[in-house]
């Protein structure tokens, strides 16, 4: 007789903290019952005229990814809130997005969802870009005359120097960057029309831009 594989709700749990604090969200996360994360590298872009004036508007940062089951994941936001205090600026930003499909890993079951969260009455999203190096700024700027206050570049690159991964049809290569900004949902639609307008999106190999709606999140305004 086939054994049914259970179906559990899992979400992706995303902190973002200055750089050097990494493993010590892991190590936190790891005792909330989360397996394991990734550790990205970023540069926040901060809205400040005088840092700015000082040329200094970007910050250290890192990102640290994590796939859990939803009560685990909820579970271990609460508990890094109550270590890094995300609701102080300046201390961090944490949120979960829903995890549609889960495969090839171990430490979580194969899980399917049929709903992106809870439904309706989402107060934030989260807006990625990706575009060529070296544009990453012209995203920041674009979403800033709408309303933002900033995001976070990522460098796009694959575990090979000859690798090349595909996303919706357009080349991720090391020369890619991707751009995060978290938004208030009223504003979604302004920012990502900014972007479309300033990078030309819409037309071939200019970039990738895609929306999530965040579950829970700490440390966003």
């Amino acid at each position: 007789m086939e054994q049914k594989t259970e179906r559990l709700e899992h979400s992706l749990l995303v902190v973002e903290v200055k750089r050097g604090h990494g493993s010590h969200i892991l190590n936190v996360a790891r005792e909330s019952g989360i397996s394991g994360g990734t550790v990205l590298l970023g540069q926040c872009s901060v809205s400040n005229s005088l840092l700015q004036l000082l040329e200094c508007c970007y910050t250290a940062t890192e990102i640290v990814l994590m796939v859990a089951e939803t009560h685990v994941a909820f579970h271990a936001l609460e508990k890094l809130d109550e270590v890094f205090h995300f609701r102080k600026r300046g201390q961090g930003i944490a949120f979960t997005l829903p995890v549609r499909e889960l495969l090839g890993t171990t430490t979580c079951n194969y899980a399917i969802s049929d709903n992106y969260g809870n439904g309706g009455g989402k107060m934030h999203q989260v807006i990625f870009t990706v575009v060529d190096k070296g544009k990453a700024e012209t995203v920041i700027d674009a979403a800033t005359e709408a309303g933002s206050k900033g995001g976070t570049i990522l460098n796009a690159r694959g575990s090979g120097i000859h690798e090349t991964s595909k996303l919706f049809s357009m080349a991720i290569e090391p020369e890619k960057e991707m751009v995060m900004i978290l938004s208030e949902t009223s504003q979604t639609e302004a920012i990502v029309q900014s972007i479309r307008d300033r990078l030309e999106i819409d037309k071939p190999g200019n970039g990738i831009l895609f929306i999530l709606d965040t579950e829970r999140n700490y440390g966003l305004p």
